[in-house]
């Protein structure tokens, strides 16, 4: 098996400041519970670029055109390596995960209705399972290895046999 350069590994691991971006709409509860601002700019900062990139197009399409551009331009690029392509398509896919996740918690969480105690734990859960997951991701492109995601794995090696 080649050994996957330093490059495209860095490549893989930026591929998943994607989801971490939206994994960060999650963070409003934990990160005010006294959490040291150093420790919450080292978390909110990684996330920020994208942020502001999807924020450039109005009425929000910038979450929407970001993965969109990935998949056309590196996804369904067969020239790019393999391993860019996986990690590119299972950074979309997560990303996708969590923005269903926070659509179905901004309409199940009225605010005032008195579930927040509710809505903060599974804010909490996305947030800290979100921050375990790309971990390990961005720990197993560092390492040059495709992270193995039950079920997420699959799809993606999958979607890419057609490509």
């Amino acid at each position: 098996m080649d050994s996957i350069p330093a490059w495209l590994r860095g490549l893989g691991c930026i591929t998943y400041l994607l989801p971490w971006s939206t994994a960060l709409l999650f963070s409003t509860s934990i990160l005010d519970m006294g959490v040291p601002f150093v420790v919450r700019e080292l978390i909110i900062t990684p996330g920020l670029p994208l942020l502001e990139l999807s924020r450039l197009w109005p009425f929000g399409l910038g979450s929407l055109l970001l993965p969109i551009l990935l998949f056309l331009a590196v996804v369904r690029n067969p020239k790019a390596p393999f391993f860019l392509r996986f990690n590119t398509l299972q950074a979309i896919l997560l990303d996708l995960l969590l923005v269903v996740a926070n659509y179905i918690i901004l309409f199940a969480c009225d605010p005032g209705a008195g579930a927040d105690f509710l809505c903060d734990t599974f804010n909490n859960t996305f947030f800290l399972g979100s921050v375990l997951v790309l971990a390990f991701s961005v720990v197993q492109c560092i390492r040059g290895l495709e992270p193995e995601i039950p079920s997420l794995s699959d799809a993606v090696r999958a979607q890419l046999r057609f490509f």
